[in-house]
């Protein structure tokens, strides 16, 4: 019989700080910058960890994201100093923290108690991201990531950069992970839709399950349970393996068994993205229609299918696809009247 243990969770009864109280999040409106550099500004607090935001006189700016931490201050000061005509600029910001002088400001930490464990897997808050608390919180955005078909551990990657459009707006972002010895289909969804029933408990007002390729398989999944999440979101969703695997010919078949099975389809909505040139879509026509036949069943339903200038199974997890996507998505699960594209 599998063992659950949920980890003591006191420390969310303390109240995260309403949005307006994260200084981080006001820096597109610090003084002196222009509106197309607001929203530049506001571009760097989409990207993931870890980054660097740099100011300067009259209005000057400089960032930088990706690649070795040692180097983002240089390259972001640097950037600054182009715009400022060679006038010194100072580090502003660093990952989820403001460092200026006078004005430093650091997010509240995930509570240490705040995560689900079984034998094979744990569920919990990434620290890389915005912590509300489910009492303040929107809502809860839970990651899901792929399983590497040859056996690479994919726990603590950190989630797609389009999930900060839902953090900056106050979801927490929590990550699913599990041991790639013991990650297998049917069971890690029993382990998503037991966690994400558990944060339904605890105070969340909405629940996303998202995920990338085995991980946007598992989200489909969640939705055989009737109220259990308000939106899916499966990227490149994937559990057969890539071309050539003994099981890709079987994807069509499972898929349908796994629309079939979404008996709170009514409530929910769905959004899958599908990419060109993916090893693991055995057959994207194939299931382009599936979708489309299941899209009435659904609260409502968002396909990006086969997208241009985006390719290749990891296609989500790049800033290409936030800046085109990312807002849209968000607007998907949230907004009262969804958009039927993007």
């Amino acid at each position: 019989m599998r063992r659950r243990t949920f980890l003591p969770f006191l420390a969310l009864l303390l109240a995260a700080p309403a949005l307006a109280q994260a200084p981080l999040l006001d820096l597109p409106q610090a003084p002196g910058l222009r509106e197309a550099d607001r929203a530049n500004v506001a571009r760097f607090l989409r990207m993931n960890l870890p980054r660097a935001l740099a100011f300067g006189p009259d209005g000057a700016f400089g960032w930088h994201a990706g690649g070795p931490p040692e180097e983002l201050e240089a390259k972001a000061l640097e950037s600054c100093r182009r715009r400022s005509g060679g006038a010194p600029c100072w580090i502003q910001a660093r990952d989820l923290a403001v460092v200026a002088p006078g004005e430093a400001w650091a997010a509240a930490e995930p509570p240490s108690g705040a995560r689900f464990t079984s034998w094979g897997h744990e569920t919990l808050p990434d620290p890389r991201f915005l912590w509300w608390g489910p009492d303040r919180a929107r809502g809860v955005l839970v990651w899901a990531h792929g399983r590497n078909a040859r056996g690479a551990d994919a726990r603590g990657g950190q989630p797609q950069s389009w999930t900060r459009r839902f953090n900056n707006a106050g979801f927490d972002v929590w990550r699913f992970d599990r041991h790639p010895a013991t990650d297998e289909t049917r069971r890690a969804a029993e382990w998503l839709r037991a966690d994400l029933a558990e944060l339904r408990r605890r105070g969340y007002r909405q629940v996303v399950a998202a995920g990338q390729s085995r991980g946007g398989w598992n989200a489909l999944m969640a939705m055989a349970t009737p109220g259990l999440v308000d939106a899916a979101i499966a990227i490149a969703p994937a559990a057969h393996g890539e071309a050539g695997s003994p099981n890709h010919a079987r994807q069509l078949d499972d898929l349908r068994e796994v629309l079939g099975a979404a008996r709170g389809a009514a409530s929910i909505r769905l959004a899958v993205a599908s990419f060109r040139d993916d090893p693991f879509d055995a057959a994207p026509d194939g299931r382009a229609d599936l979708l489309r036949e299941f899209a009435p069943r659904a609260a409502a339903f968002l396909a990006i299918d086969r997208p241009e200038g985006l390719a290749g199974h990891a296609a989500g997890a790049t800033v290409a696809f936030n800046d085109r996507f990312g807002l849209c998505l968000y607007r998907f699960a949230t907004a009262p009247d969804p958009p039927r594209a993007c």
